[in-house]
């Protein structure tokens, strides 16, 4: 039970990580010289950022990806709480109810956000107010990992709904 347990600790742990990583680092959609995220583009060849403001057409998309990439990482991590505070204070024999539902509701964020950027990417990057063309770009290693957090989150919850406290 103990190296369950552990496996249950690394998985979720991980997930948090990818989702991190995901939302923090800037390379959801990348080209030869340049990379850019959901918050901000940065051209390699001189490297210097611009942050994504208003003046961007799909600026709205934007902003969706960016609280539901949020909301994800505050739920994975909230969930990972519940699940301590739970470990401890279940009756033997119950199930991690709450956990497996905060760990759903940040594999639907995350699912939300890259669906999302994966429907509007071409409109986000045909906006005038990049300074050089982007649409010519390819999704980069960020969005990849969001995809995996997705499968990670989706996974640690149902195991969290199927897992019970035991000795």
């Amino acid at each position: 039970m103990l190296i369950l347990l552990a496996f249950i600790i690394v998985f979720h742990i991980t997930s948090a990580a990818l989702l991190f990583i995901s939302t923090i680092d800037n390379a959801w959609w990348v080209g030869d010289n340049f990379s850019t995220d959901v918050w901000r583009m940065c051209f390699t060849n001189t490297s210097t950022c611009m942050a994504i403001t208003d003046e961007f057409n799909e600026y709205q998309s934007i902003q969706a990806v960016q609280a539901a990439m949020i909301l994800s990482t505050i739920f994975c991590c909230v969930a990972f709480l519940v699940f301590i505070l739970q470990l401890f204070r279940l009756k033997q024999g119950e199930r991690f109810v709450l956990t497996s539902i905060i760990q759903l509701l940040s594999c639907l964020c995350v699912m939300i956000a890259a669906s999302i950027y994966t429907d509007r990417h071409e409109e986000l990057h045909q906006s005038h107010g990049y300074r050089m063309e982007v649409s010519k770009g390819q999704y980069g290693y960020s969005f990849v990992l969001a995809w995996i957090a997705f499968a990670f989150t989706l996974i640690s919850g149902v195991m969290y709904l199927v897992l019970r406290k035991r000795k």
